[in-house]
């Protein structure tokens, strides 16, 4: 069964990382800021890949073994769009990237991925709409 108070607070945390990334702007990074840039995206995906975890799961549909598999299950059961899947499963290799290669990732791959920042809205707002349907008490 969906924990969907759990769910819930996850997407809220998401939509605050996306937030704090759309405050930023291209001008003038330091290498600080580039960290909290790099920071946020680490915990946004990784929210987002805890839900569809948790959802395919509970739900049980499968046991993903990574996050891409988690994202296209959440796409094949209809609970997001294929575009937004799409994107979901690009931002786990990119956050990968970033983990395993902290020190070595591409500055400017990094702030261009903040042209992506809607793909976290249209997430959010999907898994939200379809948690929401699942519970007509809410």
């Amino acid at each position: 069964m969906v924990d969907s108070e759990r769910v819930l607070r996850l997407l809220d945390r998401i939509r605050r990382d996306r937030n704090a990334l759309g405050k930023v702007t291209g001008e003038a990074l330091n290498e600080t800021d580039l960290d909290a840039i790099k920071y946020r995206f680490i915990t946004a995906i990784e929210g987002a890949a805890r839900v569809a975890h948790h959802l395919s799961v509970s739900e049980g549909w499968i046991t993903p073994e990574t996050n891409a598999e988690a994202f296209a299950e959440l796409e094949r059961q209809g609970v997001i769009e294929d575009d937004v899947a799409q994107s979901l499963v690009a931002a786990s290799g990119f956050r990968n990237v970033l983990v395993h290669q902290y020190a070595d990732v591409d500055d400017d791959r990094v702030v261009a991925n903040l042209d992506r920042l809607g793909d976290f809205d249209d997430y959010v707002s999907q898994v939200g709409t379809w948690v929401a349907a699942q519970d007509p008490h809410r």
